[in-house]
C-alpha cells in the first residue's frame, strides 16, 4: 500500500519496540551492541550482514530517523550525522580528493560559502561559485576535475528558488551528481530527487526538527546514480582496501553511497548524531506538514504586508507575484515558497540593527525553521565573514534582514513588525 506524506511522517521507520511494545521509538542510549557469536561479529565487520556494532556507526534510534527522512524524500537510503555542515562534508567525502572541485551556487547560506570557499581547501578540494540562473556558466565551470554540482532548493537567506530540473540536466550531461540542500524547503514543499538530484542534504536542526532543541544533519541517497559509469568515483566503484577489495557500487547497488557513508564516512570522520537528538527530530517530523503549511500561510501574509510598507525597499519572498522566481514555485515547490525571506530597508544598515533591537515577539537568533518567528541581520552576523560583494551575491546585503516566519498568529507577527519598523524608521 502507498501511504500519503502525512501518514509517512508519523509512521515511516517507526515500529513498536519488539522487547517492550513501546509505541514511540525508544532512545537507545548505548555505545555498543552484543554480538550473537564470533561469526556474527565477523559478518558485521565484513559488511556481509546489516546490524549494529558501535553507535559511532549505527544506532536503532538514528536508524529509524534515517528511514523516515529517506522515505519522505523518496530516496533509497540516508545517513544521519551531527549537523548540516557535517552532512555537506559527508556528501562530498566519497566524491572528492586533492585537486578536485565542486561547482556551487552563489546563493548559499553564509556558513556554507565559508565552508566551500575556505575550509575545504584544507582537504585539497576547491569550489567554483556560479550564478545558477546562468546555466551556461554552470556548464563552463565544469571541468575534468569537477566531481559534483551543489545548490539549495530554497536558498538561505533570500528565499530564492533554484530551477532544479534545469540544473540537474546540466549535471547529468556532465555525468556528475547533483547535491541539493533541501533544508529551507523540506520534503513537504520540495522533493529534489524528483527533479533529478542525486543526493539531498539537510540541516535537520531547522524545519525538520522545528523546535530549536538539537542540531543534526542527514544525507539522502537517491540510489539513481551510476557510480561505475566512469572512473571519477573510485571510492564507490573501485576496490576498497579496508574491506578486502569490496566494491561498494557493485556490492550494494542503489545503496552504495549510503553504505559508504556509514562504513567509511562515519567510521573515520566520526560526525555521529546522538540518539537523543534523533529522538527529538523524529518527534518534530511527526508534525512537519502541519507546521510547513502554517509557515507558508503566515509568510505569504507577512511578506505581502511588508512589501507595501513605506520603510521597506524590497522583499525577496518567491511567494509574491512580484518575485522574479515566482514562476518556479508551482513547479519546484508546489505547496508554497517556504517561510524564509529577506527584507531590505530604505534606512540601510542602521535601520536594520534598530529593527532587530525593537522587536518583541521575534527572537534574534542565528537559526531558522523554528516554530517561533526569528530574525537576524546577516551582514553583521552569519555573513559578516564575507566581502560586501559576496554578501550581496548571497542575498545578505548590509541593508537586509533575514526573517524566518513562525507559526504564531499572523496578525501578531505583523503587529510586532509594525511597531519595530516605526522605531527603525523614526
Amino acid at each position: 500500500m502507498t501511504y500519503g506524506f502525512d501518514t509517512l511522517q508519523v509512521h515511516a521507520g517507526a515500529r513498536p519496540d519488539p522487547a517492550t511494545g513501546a509505541r514511540q521509538v525508544p532512545i537507545y542510549q548505548t555505545t555498543a551492541y552484543v554480538f550473537r557469536d564470533a561469526d556474527h561479529a565477523a559478518a558485521l565487520f565484513n559488511l556481509q550482514e546489516v546490524g549494529y556494532i558501535y553507535s559511532r556507526l549505527t544506532n536503532p534510534t538514528v536508524a529509524a530517523l534515517q528511514e523516515r527522512v529517506a522515505t519522505l524524500e523518496g530516496g533509497a537510503g540516508a545517513v544521519c550525522c551531527s549537523s548540516g555542515h557535517a552532512a555537506q562534508i559527508m556528501a562530498l567525502f566519497p566524491l572528492m580528493g586533492p585537486g578536485l572541485n565542486v561547482v556551487v551556487s552563489t546563493r548559499l547560506y553564509g556558513g556554507s560559502i565559508t565552508q566551500f570557499s575556505q575550509t575545504i581547501k584544507r582537504f585539497g578540494w576547491s569550489a567554483k561559485f556560479v550564478d545558477f540562473d546562468d546555466l551556461g556558466a554552470i556548464e563552463a565551470a565544469i571541468d575534468d576535475n569537477t566531481r559534483a554540482v551543489f545548490c539549495e532548493s530554497i536558498a538561505n537567506p533570500g528565499g530564492y528558488i533554484t530551477d532544479l530540473d534545469a540544473v540537474a540536466a546540466v549535471a547529468d550531461k556532465a555525468g556528475l551528481p547533483l547535491i541539493v540542500d533541501n533544508t529551507s524547503a523540506t520534503p513537504y514543499l520540495c522533493r529534489p530527487i524528483e527533479h533529478g538530484a542525486t543526493l539531498v542534504v539537510h540541516s535537520m536542526t531547522k524545519f525538520l526538527t522545528g523546535n530549536g532543541t538539537v542540531t543534526g544533519g542527514v544525507v539522502v541517497d537517491s540510489g539513481n546514480f551510476n557510480w561505475s559509469a566512469s572512473d571519477k568515483f573510485p571510492s564507490l566503484s573501485a576496490p576498497e582496501p579496508a574491506y578486502h577489495g569490496l566494491k561498494f557500487h557493485e556490492t550494494f547497488g542503489p545503496l552504495a553511497f549510503t553504505f559508504h557513508g556509514i562504513a567509511i564516512g562515519l567510521r573515520d570522520l566520526g560526525m555521529t548524531l546522538n540518539p537523543q537528538a534523533a529522538h527529538y527530530t523524529l518527534m518534530g517530523i511527526e508534525t512537519l506538514s502541519l507546521r510547513m503549511a502554517r509557515h507558508v500561510e503566515n509568510a505569504e501574509k507577512v511578506a505581502a504586508w511588508l512589501e507595501g510598507h513605506p520603510a521597506v525597499e524590497a522583499v525577496t519572498y518567491a511567494g509574491l507575484r512580484s518575485s522574479p522566481w515566482h514562476d518556479r514555485v508551482a513547479r519546484i515547490c508546489p505547496k508554497g515558497a517556504g517561510g524564509l525571506f529577506t527584507v531590505a530597508l530604505k534606512g540601510g544598515y542602521g535601520a536594520c540593527l534598530k529593527l532587530v533591537d525593537s522587536l518583541n515577539l521575534f527572537s534574534h537568533v542565528a537559526n531558522l525553521g523554528d516554530t517561533r518567528s526569528l530574525i537576524i541581520h546577516s551582514a553583521s552576523t552569519t555573513h559578516r565573514q564575507l566581502t560586501p560583494e559576496q554578501q550581496t551575491a548571497a542575498g545578505a546585503a548590509p541593508n537586509v534582514v533575514r526573517i524566518s516566519i513562525g507559526i504564531e498568529d499572523a496578525k501578531d507577527i505583523i503587529a510586532d513588525l509594525e511597531q519595530a519598523l516605526a522605531k527603525a524608521s523614526a
